[in-house]
């Protein structure tokens, strides 16, 4: 019998159980998710191979400075559940992307697949733009903090679906 765990992914509805470590196998530490989601990431990014990305650590340097702004493009969905430190969604950065040329912008999403096609597209179109290596999961493995929609800090994540519940 497949080991389960109770977990804290929201969708809307609370999940519930889902396997342990998404794809069945023991329970993963921390540094081996962690070694899973830069795994997806690089082949993901196999399909946008010119976008620059930022490591999380590097994006929480910037982040302390002031000089960045986060780009979220997933699903309102996803978003309810939490959000990067003062992230603004795709829609409201399409509106007028000129507005943050003075920051540096990156866009993320569950491991940054979805964001690094949407950034090869910007960067097609002249604009400075980088993806987030590993995307909101990478994010919160490397201790990253996470926000609900009021601006309080939470633990839930949205994964996306099961394949991607690596969260710490």
């Amino acid at each position: 019998m497949k080991m389960l765990q109770r977990t804290t992914v929201l969708s809307g509805i609370l999940i519930g159980l889902l396997p342990a470590a998404a794809g069945g196998e023991a329970a993963l530490s921390d540094r081996e998710k962690k070694q899973v989601v830069y795994k997806m990431y690089t082949q993901g990014k196999k399909d946008f191979p010119a976008v620059k990305d930022l490591s999380p650590q590097q994006a929480m340097d910037q982040l302390d400075q002031g000089r960045l702004v986060f780009v979220d493009t997933r699903k309102p969905a996803e978003m309810k559940v939490s959000m990067l430190p003062g992230a603004i969604t795709k829609e409201k950065y399409l509106v007028e992307p000129e507005r943050y040329d003075d920051r540096t912008v990156v866009v993320y999403c569950t491991i940054s697949y979805r964001s690094g096609v949407f950034a090869r597209k910007m960067q097609e179109k002249g604009f400075a733009i980088y993806n987030l290596k590993g995307g909101i999961l990478a994010w919160t493995l490397e201790g990253g903090s996470v926000f609900d929609p009021d601006g309080r800090k939470t633990k839930q994540l949205h994964v996306f679906g099961k394949r991607w519940n690596y969260a710490p």
